[in-house]
């Protein structure tokens, strides 16, 4: 029996660590090959959606001085939201979580966050903000989902750019960098497909917030769909863990961002510097326009564009960058 454990980058603050992963009994979801083209990669990506999560198991997190278990939920989620506050310089630190079950033992290393002093910290959608996905059209979505490998999906011109200098802005030394949180509503089941893709294209180093894991071939039809909500609650719990941050919103206006971000901008009236939604078509959606007029009403700079090159002059003239 092949047993997995799937940890994602998890972030600490002052007083509070939070750590997420999955447990699985079979290959967790991201265990495809690049080399893999067609149809063969089609197979590649459906067995990211066969798999088999272990429920109510035992998971042990350690980190600096800490050790502390839990089990995992249903869907063989887990997430440890523990007191902590040994010090820590900011930065990347390596955590690990390990777990034993029916005699198979299995240890995994990853990431926390302890941001850097910033200026701002950036909150970025993923599908058709930096990764092109076609998420207005079901048909398109399919077809690069199922057809296209990571290294022949687009990216968006001049997104590298403007993210890079997103993440220097305002810092004095190489090794800094403002905060990157990644919120979608892909599932986690795509975790290891995104982070490949923004490693690939050299995007800034993120916490990522994804929708809750499928787990069956059925629930790959409607990957993204749904109810968007989940995005709000999950950058609300990032604003409201860094509270003393300005936050710059990245989104585009093929799903919900503009509405999501609209009520963030009312929760936290102080803490939202500029909202950026991209246009997915030739004209401007009127119901967007109308919705970021309502933004900037808020004192909030917002930018509607078609061409990243745009957002990089406006993240300029607001003195953003």
């Amino acid at each position: 029996m092949k047993l997995d454990l799937k940890l994602y980058r998890g972030y600490v603050n002052e007083q509070e660590l939070v750590v997420n992963g999955h447990l699985f009994k079979s290959l967790s979801p991201d265990r495809y090959r690049l080399d893999r083209r067609g149809i063969k990669h089609a197979v590649s990506v459906f067995q990211m959606f066969r798999i088999k999560p272990l429920k109510n198991i035992k998971v042990k997190l350690k980190f600096k001085h800490t050790e502390v278990s839990t089990k995992t939920l249903k869907d063989g989620y887990f997430r440890f939201n523990i007191p902590f506050d040994e010090p820590l310089e900011p930065g990347w630190h390596q955590y690990t979580v390990s777990s034993d079950f029916q005699g198979f033992g299995i240890i995994e290393r990853e990431e926390l966050l302890k941001p850097y002093k910033s200026k701002y910290a950036i909150i970025s959608d993923i599908d058709d903000t930096f990764l092109i996905s076609h998420s207005n059209s079901f048909l398109k979505k399919l077809y690069v989902i199922l057809l296209k490998n990571i290294n022949k999906r687009k990216i968006f011109d001049d997104v590298v750019e403007h993210y890079r200098e997103l993440s220097l802005a305002g810092q004095d030394s190489e090794k800094a960098s403002n905060s990157f949180f990644y919120v979608s509503s892909s599932e986690w089941n795509l975790y290891g497909f995104i982070n490949d893709f923004a490693i690939m294209h050299q995007l800034p180093k993120a916490v990522m917030k994804l929708k809750k894991i499928k787990t069956g071939i059925s629930d790959f039809l409607f990957t993204g769909r749904g109810s968007h909500d989940h995005k709000f609650e999950k950058i609300k719990d990032i604003i409201g863990f860094y509270p003393n941050l300005k936050y710059v919103l990245l989104g585009d206006d093929s799903q919900k961002d503009a509405e999501i971000y609209e009520r963030i901008c009312k929760i936290f009236p102080e803490n939202v510097k500029a909202v950026y939604i991209r246009k997915t078509r030739k004209k401007q959606k009127p119901e967007i326009v109308k919705i970021l007029k309502n933004i900037e009403s808020l004192d909030v700079s917002v930018c509607y564009f078609k061409h990243s090159h745009k957002a990089i002059e406006h993240s300029r003239e607001e003195g953003i960058i």
